[in-house]
């Protein structure tokens, strides 16, 4: 079996390669790694969201655990990735196995593999788990199996709620007495994820008013993609211009990442979120120390942490980047303009749930709508518009060898506007004269070039994807 893992795991199409049995050997590879890395004493927590058969999928996991003398802790029902996260660190346990495909179709599945600090694995643990899984397969070696209720009754798997532990973590990074003066009105749209009723439970004892759109369990998402983006979220923004509330806020199939709409059913995007958050963290909170963000996220960030003297770092596209900052730094905030991130205090995992607890806090302290506070920050640190487009490719790239090839040929203009600096830590950047940046990266997993851009105006972003666009066609 082959199996790659990308920067948070496994993902596959079910019944195609996202089998029983395949997963079984996926488990196997995972039991292996957890026993070298703790022989004593070797301890899992599995979580699961709410696609087909996650919990299935979850119980086969957790009978290949029992099987191997692994004490393993099944949650009980769906649950977000970060509460299965927290749950690792919180039971000392030697790693953590998420079922989910986070924000992909319904169609797919998948494995998130949890480090014993509460976020993604590293890309060494990874690599581990895939040649295990490799010497697995040469040797004819088979997965061993226990039934989940001998498994269950031997006590190998503990069945429990990752949430109110989760919860009251959540407790000590916000400020629930703020949020409870505010009153806000607000719209959770869980996406009928993992996610459901989360903000509303933690709310439950402020005078906020939540009102859980999509929250009820359908394992095919009602058709959508799971995923906290404007053209996923028409039904919230329906709702918010029908109905008098402050918010809307979104959480993907895991609620890993966020998504947010303003009274108007206007999309709020993560770059916004994220320097929203981060004013405030450094403003009202005094917090101090680095801030971490992707190579696709607004350059914001960067303005709002200059105007506090601090560093900026900027890592690849994955939050698994951000993560290995996260444990041995001092940072602040970490986040992707994928909709994940994570502050000081917290696991180095992206958090939909508390992001949108914070933003609900930001607004409350302001006492302003959702809608202003964001032109106050474009107003301070913008003008930044930004889009991204996904272009198809007639065959896959080599993404060292298209970058070599596009920092040769760098024209020392674009559309008009002098290029300042080339950057090549992923695919290749380049930074302008008038603020704006462009970032063209292969994906490392199908024929498609993605292209992102932030420009002080639309025009101008629509310039700088135009170009990006034309070297897509050179490559078909």
């Amino acid at each position: 079996m082959t199996v790659k893992f990308g920067t948070d795991g496994w993902r596959a199409v079910i019944s195609e390669e996202f089998t029983f049995a395949n997963l079984r050997l996926v488990a196997q590879a995972i039991a292996d790694l957890a026993c070298a890395e703790n022989p004593t004493d070797p301890s899992v927590v599995i979580g699961f969201d709410t696609r087909f058969l996650s919990d299935r999928y979850a119980a086969e996991v957790a009978c290949v655990m029992a099987a191997n003398d692994i004490q393993t802790l099944l949650a009980r029902a769906d649950t977000p990735t970060p509460a299965i996260s927290y749950a690792v660190v919180n039971r000392m346990a030697t790693a953590g196995v998420m079922i989910t495909a986070s924000h992909n179709p319904p169609r797919y599945n998948g494995v998130k593999l949890k480090a014993s600090y509460g976020g993604s694995a590293s890309v060494e643990q990874h690599r581990l788990v895939e040649r295990y899984l490799l010497e697995n397969e040469a040797s004819g070696r088979e997965p061993r199996l226990m039934p989940i209720e001998e498994a269950i009754q031997s006590g190998r798997v503990v069945k429990f709620d990752p949430a109110w532990a989760y919860y009251e973590h959540l407790g000590t990074l916000i400020d629930l007495d703020i949020i409870h003066e505010g009153e806000l009105r607000i719209i959770h749209d869980a996406m009928y994820g993992a996610g459901r009723r989360t903000i509303s439970e933690m709310l439950m004892r402020s005078r906020t008013d939540v009102l859980n759109l999509r929250d009820e369990m359908n394992p095919g998402f009602g058709g959508i993609h799971p995923e906290p983006i404007a053209k996923h979220l028409t039904l919230l923004a329906s709702a918010m211009q029908n109905s008098n509330r402050h918010a809307g806020l979104a959480t993907d199939g895991d609620a890993d990442r966020i998504g947010a709409m303003d009274a108007r059913g206007q999309f709020v995007d993560p770059h916004r979120i994220f320097g929203l958050i981060l004013r405030y963290l450094l403003e009202k909170r005094g917090l101090r120390g680095r801030v971490v963000r992707t190579v696709s996220t607004t350059r914001m960030v960067d303005r709002i942490a200059a105007e506090f003297g601090l560093p900026v770092v900027e890592t690849p596209v994955g939050f698994n980047h951000i993560s290995d900052l996260m444990i041995g730094d001092n940072v602040v905030m970490g986040g992707e303009e994928s909709g994940g991130m994570s502050i000081h205090g917290h696991i180095p995992e992206g958090d939909g749930v508390l992001m949108g607890l914070l933003l609900l806090e930001v607004m409350a302290e302001a006492h302003k709508p959702l809608h202003v506070l964001v032109d106050e920050l474009l107003d301070a640190y913008g003008p930044a518009q930004y889009a991204r487009t996904d272009l198809k490719l007639s065959r896959p790239v080599v993404k060292v060898e298209l970058t070599h090839k596009l920092v040769e040929t760098a024209p020392e203009t674009i559309s008009g506007v002098a290029i300042e600096e080339v950057r090549t830590s992923d695919g290749i950047k380049y930074y302008l004269a008038d603020g704006s940046w462009l970032l063209i990266r292969p994906s490392g997993t199908e024929p498609v070039l993605r292209v992102y851009a932030e420009a002080p105006s639309d025009e101008r972003v629509r310039a700088l994807l135009e170009f990006g666009e034309a070297i897509a066609a050179a490559e078909r």
